[in-house]
């Protein structure tokens, strides 16, 4: 599979043309998943005119083997477990509540690094744009849906660069929209569509957030 974009601020600028029916809207609201989301997020957000702000995500990894996801716990106490990834790992009860309890912990400091004294943006009764750099099992895409629910929007957009086909069934009716610029038909992975995948690091987050 070719790379398919050159960085996460190329790909937000290219995911913004997809969403034109909500630019220069005041009910919109552009969300990012922290932390790879942010760069992504923070270009549809400029290019819409719309207000940005950030949605914490943990994964909760197998043990062991962190890279694979078991679920995701996001801000304001959501949790999604799936319930596959679960079995085929093994993980016993108790792993599994230590992993919860360390994820919320790093949670916790995540919000307190990024935002401060600054309030989290309105959420009820508008139209909330979530974006992440990509989707591949759609875990942490689930527990922040689950999040955002309880705090009644009126309309959420799941909106990534890339994903693989049927991420949009996967999600399922947590979200009312899923926009998606690429669905390569032989996706390995949301890094092998980047030339340019590095870390996105805290400060990164703090100025993007701060020059919002």
């Amino acid at each position: 599979m070719t790379t398919l974009f050159k960085d996460r601020a190329a790909a937000g600028r290219a995911l913004s043309g997809h969403l034109p029916a909500y630019a220069g809207r005041d009910d919109v609201v552009v969300l990012a998943m922290t932390r790879g989301g942010v760069p992504v997020a923070w270009e549809v957000a400029r290019a819409l005119v719309a207000e940005f702000d950030l949605l914490v995500v943990r994964k909760l990894g197998v043990p062991g083997r962190p890279d694979l996801a078991l679920g995701a716990i996001a801000s304001g106490g959501a949790r999604y477990i799936d319930p596959k990834a679960l079995a085929a790992s093994g993980a016993s009860p108790q792993q599994l509540e230590e992993i919860i309890a360390t994820e919320s912990r790093e949670l916790a400091r995540s919000e307190a690094l990024y935002r401060g004294a600054r309030e989290a943006a309105r959420i009820e009764g508008r139209t909330v744009i979530v974006v992440d750099d990509g989707v591949a099992t759609g875990a942490s895409m689930c527990a922040a849906l689950m999040a955002l629910r309880g705090a009644k929007p009126a309309w959420i957009v799941v909106a990534v660069p890339v994903a693989p086909p049927g991420a949009q069934e996967r999600i399922g009716t947590a979200a009312d929209e899923f926009v998606c610029v690429l669905s390569p038909p032989d996706f390995r992975g949301v890094g092998h569509c980047y030339r340019d995948f590095g870390p996105v690091g805290d400060e990164q987050v703090r100025t993007l957030l701060a020059a919002s």
